[in-house]
């Protein structure tokens, strides 16, 4: 039994540890240090000091500067370091789900030190006074990054002071429905099937599939019951133009010799569906060693003698578990498809590594990040010995040559590993990315992630430690496929209509169980959590701010736009790049002041302010030259007009246009308004940029994670009008009257 503090109240919760205290977190900036101490002065446990821990310093890894004093707060959702300087008042916020490991270090003679690492890469190190405190802090963090129920996670407490309308309405940003339309779905070909409904042949899968229209009922219950989780052949991608298609499914449970008959009528008819090829690919995406070691287990792969007019491709992407439990599987029954038994069918083995190699190679590459001051030879010899790059390009070699096959042979493509849900998410994904440019955009790539990750029952779950469960599952697969985006935003920089941030933050949000996306192992699970009514979509907060994430050199006329991306089969090395932008952006010494991306969208803007401001012009300009032909006209008609000093009847074709105001360029100013110094709209450091991002809360350092206290103006960095605006228009006024 345990407490929960619900505003200023505590109210007794059975559910929680006992002598347990959750405080709700305080937005910053609306709350003053004194409210702060105020609402967490109680205890976390009867026997820890109370909360804020006073004195605590924060160690900057990077650089040599003193370590920042400030107190430390925990509420329920978040860790908040607040610095003491009067100056500069600083808070760093982080995210208990966020949290990957903590470590208490040795104490020493300024205090015990404990070290955060986190699962967005930051790394934040505290050094507690008292080794009392430090413990119980230890103590209490270790149980909040850990929780054991949904109900627990911030998302179900996250409230953006939206109504329960504009709540609904989030969800219905992303419509899969829509999206299998807009392929061509249905069509002669193919048809939704409800032989899903309520989960009742597969409980990973979603209720609305697309099959085959010559696949019966039986023919997709029978392959199910073949096919490891029950997870049969079903439709990803859909080419309208050349019938063409990506599907996928797990592995069958064939064995040496075991066949199925109804998954073999499976994959004729996806055959059948694309009558411009009369065969299809099976990529599988494990290393072949994997996949015989498998069907030595009864699982496996298919057999090409029973599959007719299939061809079978072996990528080698490695799987979470690669061969450790082989002698477990050899009892198993599972493996690859038997040629034997399939036929019209090429099969294609990939080599993607599994999950926990995956894990432990990004593992190493961290530690290669955290070295202090490496040379260079170090970095690069452990970013080489880490593995991670090779593992990003199988993948990537795995989505091109699906993309190859069906846009330039036109053939369809059936791509497995082992379940179904880690490496087939990624090479579906990334083949899809490459051939349609509609998932280059900001919401085609919303909807890339929920058909392929989401709805195909992509173990979020298991895979990023949303509960506390079982560390082997934990592995960085969504992370991988964001960086195959990554690379392809670097190699094609006018193909991608967002840029690097939008890949940050969802991959941030991935894990910070902030918003309800990416909870749960499936749809059914999501559903029974009643997620859509009880939490927020992350899709809508994204969208609502897509103004943050545009990339400032995309053109929706560029010829990267149209069609298909083309890459060679096995690019070399050197095209793929350390990703220093997702794994040490919270290393600020790292970076330069601004970055590229930053520095051409302020060009853009400030083109666009110039382009309007020239279109004003023009329009103002309209206007004074019909005013002075309509003047002319009346002055014609009177005889021996009056003529104004000064003024010629000469001067008509030049007056009140910018050739009139040569010697007061005030009317008609260079830029904005709005700008201040010449250069503001150029140069840009990370606190002027917009924090589009409710978890980093109002004002706060968006990379790092800092929040500057001071006062700021509330028009967020705006400059006023100039005080000439008003009298450049009055005296236009006048000279209108005087003519």
């Amino acid at each position: 039994m345990g407490w929960y503090l619900s505003g200023y109240r505590l109210e007794e919760r059975k559910d929680l540890p006992q002598h347990t205290v959750f405080l709700t977190p305080v937005p910053p900036c609306s709350t003053s240090p004194q409210q702060l101490t105020r609402l967490f002065s109680l205890p976390l446990t009867p026997s820890s000091p109370t909360v804020p821990v006073e004195n605590v310093r924060l160690v900057d890894r990077v650089s040599c500067k003193k370590a920042a004093l400030g107190t430390l707060y925990l509420t329920a959702t978040h860790v908040i370091f607040v610095e003491n300087s009067p100056d500069t008042r600083k808070e760093t916020w982080i995210l208990h789900s966020q949290i990957s490991t903590i470590e208490k270090q040795a104490t020493t003679a300024t205090g015990c030190p404990l070290l955060i690492r986190c699962k967005n890469f930051q790394i934040v190190q505290l050094v507690i006074p008292q080794e009392r405190d430090c413990h119980d802090v230890y103590i209490s963090l270790m149980r909040l990054a850990r929780p054991v129920k949904y109900e627990e996670l911030y998302c179900f407490s996250f409230n953006p002071k939206l109504d329960k309308e504009e709540r609904e309405q989030g969800w219905l940003l992303i419509d899969l429905s829509e999206e299998y339309e807009r392929m061509g779905l249905p069509d002669n070909y193919w048809q939704l099937s409800d032989v899903n409904r309520d989960y009742r042949v597969c409980d990973s899968y979603p209720t609305d599939l697309y099959v085959p229209k010559s696949a019966t009922a039986h023919i997709i219950v029978g392959s199910s019951k073949f096919r490891s989780r029950r997870r049969f052949p079903a439709l990803s991608y859909y080419c309208k133009e050349s019938h063409a298609s990506i599907c996928r499914s797990s592995q069958p449970l064939s064995g040496f010799s075991a066949r199925c008959l109804e998954d073999e009528q499976m994959l004729q008819a996806i055959r059948k569906a694309n009558p411009g090829s009369d065969f299809i690919y099976v990529v599988d995406t494990r290393p072949k060693l994997n996949a015989m070691a498998n069907r030595a287990a009864g699982k496996g792969y298919e057999n090409e003698d029973n599959y007719s007019n299939i061809k079978f491709q072996f990528i080698g992407i490695e799987n979470i578990h690669v061969m450790r439990n082989s002698l477990q599987k050899m009892l198993e029954g599972k493996g690859y498809e038997n040629e034997d038994n399939y036929s019209n069918i090429k099969f294609q083995f990939i080599g993607i590594e599994n999950i926990h190699v995956m894990r432990n190679s990004l593992q190493k590459m961290l530690e290669v990040c955290e070295l202090k001051s490496p040379s260079m030879s170090d970095f690069l010899w452990g970013l080489e010995n880490s593995g991670w790059l090779r593992h990003i390009k199988a993948i990537m070699d795995a989505g091109i040559f699906i993309a190859k096959a069906v846009s330039e042979e036109g053939a369809s493509v059936l791509v497995h590993c082992s379940d179904g849900w880690d490496r087939t998410a990624q090479v579906c994904s990334v083949a899809s990315l490459l051939l349609d440019p509609y998932y280059r955009t900001v919401k085609g790539f919303m909807v890339l992630i929920e058909k392929d990750w989401i709805a195909f029952g992509h173990k979020f779950n298991h895979r990023y430690g949303n509960l506390d469960g079982d560390p082997k599952e934990i592995s960085p697969v969504i992370d991988q496929f964001i960086e195959c985006v990554w690379q392809l935003t670097e190699l094609f920089p006018c193909a991608f209509e967002f840029n690097e941030r939008f890949l940050i933050h969802i991959q941030h949000h991935v894990y910070s169980c902030q918003f309800g996306n990416f909870l749960c192992n499936s749809q059914k699970e999501r559903r029974e959590l009643k997620i859509q009514e009880r939490t927020y979509s992350l899709w809508s907060h994204l969208w609502k701010n897509r103004a943050d994430y545009l990339n400032p050199l995309f053109r929706a006329d560029h010829s990267q736009m149209q069609g298909s991306l083309h890459l060679p089969t096995a690019p070399c090395n050197f095209t793929y790049k350390f990703w220093s932008g997702m794994y040490n952006r919270f290393e600020k010494g790292l970076h330069p002041r601004q970055s590229v991306t930053d520095y051409l969208m302020a060009v853009k803007e400030e083109s666009q302010q110039l382009e309007e401001e020239l279109e004003a012009l023009q329009g103002r300009l309209e206007k004074i030259q019909e005013v002075h032909f309509n003047g002319t006209k009346v002055k014609g008609k009177q005889s021996e007009p009056s003529k104004p000093s000064g003024f010629s009847t000469s001067d008509n074709s030049t007056a009140n246009t910018p050739q009139d105001y040569s010697g007061n360029m005030k009317s008609f100013p260079s830029r904005s308004p709005s700008q201040g110094d010449e250069d503001s709209a150029l140069i840009l450091t990370q606190d002027n940029l917009k924090s589009s991002d409710p978890d980093l809360s109002v004002n706060s350092d968006q990379e790092s994670g800092v929040e500057d206290l001071s006062c700021r103006s509330p028009s967020g960095g705006e400059h006023a009008p100039s005080e000439d605006s008003g009298k450049d228009r009055d005296s236009d006024e006048a000279v209108f009257l005087t003519a």
